[in-house]
C-alpha cells in the first residue's frame, strides 16, 4: 500500500514538473521574438540592445533607408558579448563593461543585418524593411 502511494505521488509530481516547466518556457517568452525596441529621435532611427551573455532582443525589425544608431547597453559586461561584430559592415565595436555605446550603422538598404559577439557565439540580427 505504502509504494503504491508513493509511486502515485511520484507520478503526480512528474507531470507537474512537466507542465511547469512547459508553461515556464512559454510564459518567459521566446527571445527571438520581436519586441519594440525601436525608435525615431529627431530624425535618427534608435534600435536598443541590451549586452551581457548574449544581445536581447536577438532580433529587431526597423525601417530601411533612414540614418540608424545601434545603442548597445551594457551592465557588467566581461563576456564577448562585450565585443559587437557586423562582418558585413566591416564593424568590431569594443562596448564599455558598463554604460552605453552607439554605433552608427548609416542607412541600412532592406534586407536582415546580422550581427554577432567576438568570439561568433551570440548572434542578433536586425530586419531592415
Amino acid at each position: 500500500m505504502k509504494y503504491i502511494f508513493f509511486s502515485i505521488i511520484f507520478g503526480i509530481l512528474i507531470i507537474v514538473g512537466v507542465m511547469l516547466s512547459s508553461g515556464l518556457r512559454t510564459s518567459s517568452g521566446d527571445q527571438t521574438v520581436s519586441v519594440n525596441n525601436v525608435a525615431i529621435v529627431d530624425g535618427k532611427q534608435i534600435i536598443d540592445l541590451t549586452a551581457k551573455g548574449g544581445y536581447l532582443p536577438r532580433k529587431s525589425t526597423a525601417k530601411a533607408g533612414i540614418p540608424t544608431i545601434l545603442r548597445v547597453n551594457t551592465n557588467g559586461t566581461f563576456d564577448c558579448s562585450s565585443t559587437v561584430r557586423i562582418p558585413s559592415m566591416d564593424i568590431a565595436q569594443n562596448l564599455s563593461q558598463s554604460g552605453v555605446t552607439d554605433i552608427d550603422l548609416g542607412n541600412p538598404k532592406a534586407g536582415l543585418l546580422n550581427g554577432t559577439c567576438g568570439m561568433g557565439m551570440y548572434p542578433f540580427e536586425i530586419d531592415f524593411q
